[in-house]
Formats: C-alpha cells, sequence, structure tokens
C-alpha cells in the first residue's frame, strides 16, 4: 500500500533518497527505482514477481538488494528470526540492504518534488557510461 500516490511516485522518492546517499552506486541505485517493479505483476508476491521480470538485466548484487529488501524491514521491526538475520548481516551488502530499507521507508511522502522517470534513468545511463 502506498498512502504517497502510487508505486513510481514512491519508486522515484526512494530512489531520490538513495541518490543523495550513494550517487556513485549504479547497482545500489537501480535496487533502489526498481525495488516495487513487481507490484504491478503481482501484488501478492512483488519481489519474486521483480525477480522474475529483471532476471538477466541486472546483475546479482542489484537483484539481492531487491530481493532482501523485505526482510530488511523485519529486522528493523525485530520479526525476522535470528538465523536469517545472521544470514543477511553476513552479506558484503548488508550496509546498503539496511540503507536501501531506510530509503523504502522515507520515501512514503505526499507532495514531495521528485524527478521524473526519464530523468531518473538519464541520470543512471550517465553514471553507467561514466562507470565504463
Amino acid at each position: 500500500h502506498h498512502p504517497e500516490g502510487d508505486v513510481l511516485y514512491h519508486s522515484l522518492q526512494v530512489f531520490e533518497l538513495a541518490r543523495y546517499e550513494l550517487p556513485y552506486d549504479e547497482e545500489f541505485l537501480l535496487a533502489a527505482l526498481l525495488h516495487d517493479i513487481g507490484k504491478g505483476l503481482d501484488p501478492d508476491d512483488h519481489v519474486g514477481a521483480a525477480l522474475e521480470a529483471l532476471e538477466g538485466a541486472i546483475t546479482e548484487r542489484t537483484a539481492w538488494l531487491i530481493e532482501h529488501h523485505m526482510e530488511a524491514h523485519k529486522i528493523l521491526d525485530g520479526t525476522i528470526g535470528h538465523r536469517a538475520k545472521q544470514r543477511l548481516r553476513e552479506s558484503p551488502d548488508y550496509e546498503e540492504l539496511m540503507l536501501l530499507q531506510k530509503c523504502d521507508r522515507d520515501g512514503r511522502q505526499c507532495g514531495r518534488p521528485v524527478m521524473e522517470l526519464d530523468e531518473a534513468l538519464d541520470f543512471l545511463r550517465e553514471l553507467s557510461r561514466l562507470n565504463g
């Protein structure tokens, strides 16, 4: 559910927040933009739907961040099991996962100005070109 409007507006807010935090991390920024893309495909399993739709188009790291972003919310809420939490903590991308969760949680404000989708994609394309 997205009280701020719709999934795209939310995703653009998350992307903006992520860009402020890690402006040169292309994989992280792509995960921020695409983390909820599966909601339009399967609202009951948006993560699985996203990973299926994006298979082969994103890096393993971006996929991992998307795959585990809901578990990161459970870590913060204290509703995840100890072993699952430990597995996530052992990942080299744990800090970025928790940052994605923070951006996801904070990206729910009505009226917040965001860039257009085309601008976000242009930013990512330029970053990709610079990272070569």
